[in-house]
């Protein structure tokens, strides 16, 4: 893996800069032990220092994602060689549970993207429309990972809910634990794992139905749901927590925004755009 040395990295060593990305230590190890750095095509060492447009050779083990192609294209909002933003589609999922499956985003994906590694930072239920985010190499994917974890990847999305009203700006900070007697669902339980979701704005729409747009601090598996449902507004056309008969959930991850970790750039991508 190439990677060029920007502004902000210069006058530091390898080291320092593998640091500043708070890498896990087994693999702050094993660079730490490697001899294959490379600065301009010339060997380098863990302490040798970096200067602007340098290219840096970082050795790496080849990882290939085992997802099978499905040889069909994904909608891309945004790829350069480290990541890219995909649009996953309603009903749809994420990711196959099973080898031999071949209709997720991730089998596209693998199609669609020049790479044989791409990995999901973070999911998206199956009927949930929206910007998912994707790493192409292992060693970026660490680094999201974290990223997500410390909550500096902003997702924001939009549901649509029965109420004639706005909702309030709230932080609903709920636990969501595994439902007791289905399950494939969630619920708020005091025994379950920390859960933060931000209302941030919401508009009436005029036929009795609000839209509200949401960021999430965590990432629990239907976090929306399970907290708009908690509070009273569950979202429209959810079969799991309201009392909907179809399938056609109103909910949307409508836009994702981090600063790119090897450029130092604002990465924004919406379904809008």
């Amino acid at each position: 893996m190439k990677l060029t040395i920007i502004p902000e990295f210069a006058g530091q060593s390898i080291e320092s800069l593998f640091q500043s990305f708070q890498l896990p230590k087994k693999v702050m190890h094993e660079f730490r032990m490697s001899k294959d750095f490379m600065i301009n095509d010339q060997p380098a060492n863990f302490r040798s220092l970096l200067n602007e447009g340098d290219i840096l050779t970082i050795p790496m083990q080849e990882e290939v994602s085992n997802y099978k192609s499905s040889y069909r294209l994904c909608d891309v909002k945004y790829e350069d060689e480290f990541v890219a933003i995909l649009v996953k589609t309603k009903g749809v999922k994420t990711h196959p549970n099973e080898l031999s499956e071949t209709n997720t985003l991730l089998n596209h994906a693998i199609y669609t993207l020049d790479t044989d590694y791409v990995e999901p930072v973070h999911r998206l239920d199956q009927e949930t429309v929206g910007l998912l985010l994707v790493a192409k190499n292992p060693l970026i994917k660490k680094i999201l990972d974290r990223m997500l974890e410390e909550r500096k990847i902003t997702r924001t999305y939009k549901a649509v809910v029965k109420s004639h009203l706005p909702l309030k700006p709230q932080v609903i900070d709920a636990p969501i634990g595994k439902d007791k007697l289905q399950s494939n669902k969630r619920r708020v339980s005091p025994t379950g794992q920390r859960a933060v979701t931000n209302i941030i704005s919401s508009k009436a729409l005029g036929d009795g139905t609000a839209e509200v747009e949401l960021t999430l601090e965590t990432g629990r598996t239907h976090q929306i749901r399970v907290h708009l449902a908690h509070i009273g507004y569950p979202v429209l056309g959810d079969p799991l927590y309201s009392d909907s008969k179809l399938r056609q959930l109103q909910l949307q991850s409508y836009k994702l925004s981090f600063v790119h970790p090897f450029t130092n750039e604002l990465i924004e991508a919406s379904l809008e755009q």
